[in-house]
């Protein structure tokens, strides 16, 4: 068994972003308050990377999220492999032109010529009153864009080797940072290496039904397991790591098994990730499943400053173990 460090996804998030600039030169960061005059990013994401590499490959940038990720995109027809910070992922949508019509579709359009090996990274989630302008999860728009890969972490191991992954990878790749999982601190392996962009992970194994989750909402689904157990429900639990491309052959493994799925994420329900997860699961499996594929995720509406709105607002560990007993029953 190899050796851990205890860190939190913050600073699993630095250190990748650190060993992947110590490996190769031509890994740049750029975004709003990165360097460390500026306090190395808005929540320490970059503390230290100026001081150690320097200016020239560490940038802060005016704020404006279109011009850096036009000036990442730029970047890497030129030889770089960028890595932009997008504050928070409502801000996005600012850039959102030169995310979707030119990082995504530059290899494409190009005949293969040119490659867009960039990687934004942002943060979002409910949970600390952030409110409608802040705290969206909106990885479904970018799952529907082809031409990137969409990573969503959940604990700080994945945070590190997604991100190695990611930064190595020769096509856009956006991950996205869940505020409730950034500040929860686990053992890392010191070697800890890529993860592969498309692989799950079980996170428990179990007979009855199995959860699919993604980021914040896998902690949360965590904490709906006991009460399960104590039913005699056996859950298996599956953290997707990636949304897109997601992996359809672990997810089906799973539910083949238990017969039973209940999706969670914290984005709204409508239209969201789960959809095309439930969909496939009843294309491939209908004549299966011991019960219709449930979804559980936000209101269809923005996320609420009022903390008790925002609590409602959330997927609750109560509002798994309901929606386990449903097709339990």
């Amino acid at each position: 068994m190899s050796a851990t460090i205890k860190m939190n996804g913050i600073q699993a998030l630095n250190a990748a972003i650190a060993e992947a600039m110590e490996a190769d030169p031509k890994v740049i960061v750029l975004g709003e308050d990165v360097a460390d005059r500026e306090g190395g990013g808005v929540i320490g994401n970059t503390k230290g990377l100026s001081t150690r590499f320097g200016d020239d490959r560490v940038k802060s940038t005016p704020i404006s999220e279109q011009a850096i990720v036009g000036a990442a995109i730029g970047a890497s027809l030129a030889g770089y492999k960028p890595v932009a910070e997008i504050m928070l992922m409502n801000f996005t949508t600012v850039a959102m032109d030169m995310i979707v019509n030119h990082a995504a579709k530059l290899r494409f359009m190009s005949g293969g010529q040119s490659q867009v090996p960039i990687t934004i990274y942002t943060l979002t989630g409910a949970g600390a009153q952030t409110a409608g302008q802040h705290a969206d999860h909106y990885e479904a728009w970018f799952a529907h864009c082809a031409g990137i890969k969409v990573v969503a972490p959940s604990n700080p191991a994945d945070y590190k080797g997604l991100m190695l992954s990611c930064i190595a990878d020769p096509d856009p790749c956006l991950l996205i940072q869940n505020m409730r999982t950034l500040f929860v601190p686990d053992e890392v392996p010191v070697d800890q290496g890529p993860i592969p962009i498309g692989k799950a992970k079980v996170v428990q194994e179990g007979a009855d039904v199995t959860i699919i989750s993604y980021s914040g909402m896998v902690l949360t689904s965590k904490q709906a397991l006991a009460a399960l157990a104590e039913q005699g429900i056996s859950v298996e639990l599956v953290d997707l790591r990636t949304v897109s491309p997601w992996d359809k052959e672990a997810v089906l493994a799973s539910v083949r098994k238990t017969g039973r799925a209940v999706i969670v994420h914290e984005a709204v329900r409508q239209f969201g990730v789960g959809a095309e997860i439930a969909s496939t699961i009843q294309e491939e499996l209908f004549g299966e499943l011991k019960a219709p594929v449930r979804r559980l995720g936000a209101p269809y509406s923005p996320v609420p400053f009022s903390k008790p709105l925002e609590d409602a607002f959330l997927v609750q560990p109560d509002d798994i173990v309901k929606a386990v007993q449903s097709i339990m029953n």
